[in-house]
């Protein structure tokens, strides 16, 4: 069964029957090339990152709440890059003005709700883990040590380990979830780029954190091995396209963590017990040679990797859609997926026509319902 509707939902959270949390992105975005470098274009400048309620029913979405994200003292947060020399410079949408950086600004990817009715996202500039009242205001950010960003209007902590400062732009925090006993886990989208670009592009070996709400502190950290990239999708042989984008909790101290490239996705089962992680010393040092991304065979290394079971390929699911960004957990059997249409923006230089206007890329936002093996 699928519904679709037309946003830019990057996440789905299990609220009451039929009905889900979701959360926008940062807004319409794209890339452009002028004079042979690219440029990150943001049409919507001013576009306020949004929690969204829906409800499913039949074939169709109905939204029953947005909630927009906003600072302390309740003005709107935008999706703008934070900091020059460390995000992309924002650009208009022709690429040809320069924006002006924010940093309130949130690239939110994924949502869980707390059982005192706040949320919790995360977002890809930091990294950061974002909490948020019931109403939107951020709370908190909490972000890698000597990340030191400044003019934030809303309270900010470096509580994540400073190795995250080598984070690949556009790839953080993309993947959340929320174990039984109220820690959150969160999947750094891609491997670091340590100690340089080029290790992070052919490293197999991301991240995984566990985050204790109680304590505000980061009680564990766990090495994730992705397949090789021509095992998630047979036609690619480009590692750096591997991504992690959901976790989902499945009971217990389990995960299911989706592998994907844009075409295809996998869901691997992991447990994230404390005794999987790996030492944070050598690992979260930037110095350590080779780093953990650079290392051929981790397990090898003699570092602890987490072990994991394949449970669904999504790609031999009928109806799936590509780009897949957000998971839920209907019931024991059943999954609820959500893809991203990029706010049916196409990249590059067809996004608009010769007026400004944009083009439709006549992509939906899908929800689809995929069923769960047995014994998961």
């Amino acid at each position: 069964m699928w519904t679709s509707a037309a946003s830019g939902a990057t996440s789905i959270l299990r609220g009451r029957q039929d009905e889900f949390w979701t959360v926008t992105d940062r807004g319409p975005n794209g890339q452009l090339k002028i004079d042979g470098t690219k440029r990150r274009t943001f049409p919507v400048p001013g576009f306020d990152p949004a929690i969204v309620k829906i409800r499913v029913s039949g074939g169709t979405v109905r939204v029953l709440d947005a909630i927009p994200i906003t600072t302390a003292s309740g003005k709107p947060v935008t999706g703008l890059s934070n900091q020059k020399g460390r995000d992309e410079a924002p650009y208009s949408y022709d690429a040809r003005t320069p924006l002006s950086y924010d940093p309130n600004g949130l690239d939110t990817e994924r949502i869980v709700r707390a059982a005192d009715g706040s949320f919790w996202l995360v977002d890809e500039y930091g990294p950061s883990l974002v909490h948020v009242s019931a109403r939107g205001r951020v709370l908190a950010r909490y972000v890698p040590e000597g990340l030191g960003p400044t003019g934030t209007a809303y309270p900010v902590v470096e509580a994540q380990p400073s190795v995250l400062l080598h984070r690949k732009i556009n790839r953080g925090f993309e993947g959340l979830a929320q174990l039984p006993g109220g820690d959150l886990v969160l999947a750094v989208q891609s491997p670091l780029s340590l100690p340089d670009t080029d290790a992070g592009e052919t490293s197999r070996t991301t991240r995984l954190l566990r985050f204790s709400p109680k304590k505000k502190a980061v009680t564990a950290e766990y090495a994730y091995r992705f397949d090789p990239v021509n095992v998630v999708e047979p036609s690619e042989d480009d590692t750096s396209e591997l991504k992690i984008s959901s976790l989902v909790a499945v009971g217990g101290n389990r995960l299911l963590v989706e592998e994907r490239t844009d075409n295809a996705a996998r869901l691997h089962l992991v447990r994230p017990d404390r005794s999987a992680g790996i030492p944070g010393g050598p690992w979260d040092d930037d110095t350590t040679s080779p780093s953990l991304e650079q290392l051929d065979d981790p397990a090898a290394s003699g570092v602890p990797v987490l072990a994991k079971k394949l449970v669904v390929d999504l790609g031999a699911v009928a109806g799936v859609p590509g780009k897949i960004e957000g998971i839920a957990r209907v019931d024991h059997d059943t999954l609820a997926l959500i893809n991203d249409n990029d706010f049916g923006m196409t990249d590059g230089e067809g996004a608009f026509d010769g007026q400004g206007r944009l083009v439709d890329s006549r992509v939906e936002t899908s929800v689809v319902y995929v069923r769960l093996p047995r014994g998961i």
